[in-house]
């Protein structure tokens, strides 16, 4: 059996679960999640836990037991603690800013980029140079980011652009003979 897959879901005080079929909702302090399972995966609750259970143990059930089992471990997780994800610019003039609830970017180009966040998240700009994600949903906490960092991902040669906090960006060297003569 998956190791992720066999371990039970604890379920903190003030977090409700609502199972109906393959249909799994959870609603605690920060909001309410819903996701629908996939077919022959089973969950179900005994007294303060969750348990993901598989019918056999074909291939394809082996796969969807162990996502299956993350996939609601991060819905409890998101409506009690959420979820967050930081990002920094580096590079001349590259800058964030908040207008209402959309955010705008100046990385270089000859016009500033703006993105409006999905429903349920929320972006905060604590520095001109750093962005901070954060949300109920892992999944769109991440592709938000991913998108943020897509619009000038790290370039190796300066490490210019939009990166993870925390993010190593390799460096290469540049060009080593200025002016050498063949």
């Amino acid at each position: 059996m998956s190791r992720i897959g066999r371990s039970p879901i604890a379920v903190p005080a003030g977090v409700t679960i609502v199972i109906e079929g393959q249909t799994v909702r959870v609603s605690g302090p920060l909001g309410e999640l819903s996701r629908t399972l996939p077919y022959p995966i089973r969950v179900r609750q005994e007294e303060a836990q969750i348990l993901v259970e598989r019918p056999t143990d074909s291939s394809t059930n082996r796969s969807l037991h162990g996502l299956s089992r993350t996939l609601v471990a991060n819905m409890v997780t998101g409506v009690t603690t959420g979820f967050r994800r930081e990002l920094e610019l580096q590079g001349v003039g590259y800058r964030a800013a908040l207008q209402g609830t959309d955010l705008q970017l100046s990385l270089g180009y000859s016009h500033p980029i703006r993105m409006t966040p999905a429903a349920g998240i929320k972006v905060e700009v604590p520095e001109p140079t750093r962005i901070a994600v954060s949300g109920t949903d892992k999944e769109s906490v991440g592709q938000l980011a991913a998108r943020i960092r897509s619009t000038r991902p790290p370039e190796p040669y300066k490490g210019k652009g939009v990166r993870y906090r925390g993010e190593i960006v390799r460096r290469k060297a540049g060009k080593s003979g200025k002016g050498a003569k063949g």
